[in-house]
């Protein structure tokens, strides 16, 4: 293995814009290629970002024996077509989330990296950043006592029809895309996995066929009676938090999906006392965690978070968006 993973970028969804420079910035990876549909659009984006290959093809970029790894975002629903495509040329793979579309889906991609010995990891970014570092280490005090209720928020502006998140034959909606940072986190903090689960959606009629979900509001109810609360949405002003309710007070953090380099600022809050302030220097997460991939592929480390998890996360996404869909048919 060379000093540095060589990462090869798949798709060019308007999310490179953040993750090829972050890639670039790490200790331990250089990119040297990215694929799209066409060569011109790969080496209209290989130019920009000072990219050595530009490849027209998928294919050819897993056909490289110059690349190491792969970053795939390319919409959701083609994510396990080219998940087991890269596992099969050698390549590891860091994808966008979600992993896949169904708990099955991960289910099938863990079974191909045991297979070939090669790691997979699911993109939640957040994760890696140093305010979830310190969340984690609060509850793990008790800081707010017994956790009792998570609210979670994660809303954003989709805008016109063309978007991929209005096609339910690329996976779109609101729930598998905003919504599974909602679960995902949700799960984070309880360190558990919800015994019942609600929701509601709002649907409208998608741009190819089908209805799909503009926004969602769910509930998730784990063991030992605490209670998630989330809303979710592409058709909405843009927003997120996070808000840890327990028997000893809160705990508050705006922006935990976005801020990168700023700094942020986590609230903690007890029953009128003076509020806490624990002040958090930005990092950029993206950077963080192609550093922590880099490092489980260069060194052996272990991955932080296993398909298992994956996994987990999307089969609790598959069960809020069955429940939400029989209440859009009625009852």
């Amino acid at each position: 293995m060379n000093e540095k993973l060589r990462w090869g970028i798949m798709g060019t969804a308007r999310i490179v814009r953040k993750t090829i420079p972050a890639l670039q910035e790490t200790k331990n990876g250089e990119v040297v290629g990215i694929a799209s549909r066409t060569e011109e659009k790969a080496r209209e984006y290989a130019d920009k970002h000072g990219i050595p290959k530009a490849f027209g093809t998928y294919e050819a970029l897993l056909a490289s024996a110059d690349i190491d790894a792969v970053y795939i975002c390319l919409p959701n629903a083609l994510h396990l077509e080219w998940i087991l495509k890269s596992l099969d040329a050698g390549k590891h793979v860091l994808c966008e989330k979600p992993l896949a579309m169904s708990a099955a889906e991960c289910e099938e991609i863990a079974r191909k990296a045991d297979e070939t010995g090669l790691k997979v990891l699911e993109g939640f970014m957040y994760r890696f950043h140093p305010r979830f570092e310190k969340l984690q280490e609060l509850l793990a005090a008790h800081a707010v006592g017994k956790l009792t209720f998570v609210h979670v928020g994660h809303t954003v502006d989709a805008g016109g029809d063309d978007n991929i998140r209005w096609y339910t034959g690329l996976g779109g909606g609101s729930l598998f895309d905003t919504g599974g940072y909602c679960v995902n986190i949700s799960r984070m903090v309880t360190g558990q996995e919800p015994a019942q689960v609600a929701a509601y959606g709002n649907y409208r009629e998608a741009t190819d066929a089908g209805r799909i979900d503009v926004s969602v509001a769910g509930m998730l109810r784990f063991p030992g009676s605490t209670t998630a609360l989330f809303d979710t949405g592409v058709n909405l002003e843009r927003r997120n938090f996070i808000e840890l309710t327990g028997t000893e007070g809160r705990l508050y953090l705006d922006n935990p999906f976005s801020l990168l380099e700023e700094d942020s600022v986590l609230e903690e809050h007890h029953f009128g006392q003076d509020t806490i302030h624990h002040e958090i220097k930005g990092e950029n997460h993206f950077v963080r965690m192609g550093e922590h991939f880099a490092d489980s592929i260069i060194n052996g480390t272990p991955l932080r978070y296993d398909l298992t998890d994956a996994k987990n996360n999307s089969r609790v996404l598959e069960a809020l968006d069955q429940t939400a869909r029989k209440q859009d048919r009625g009852i």
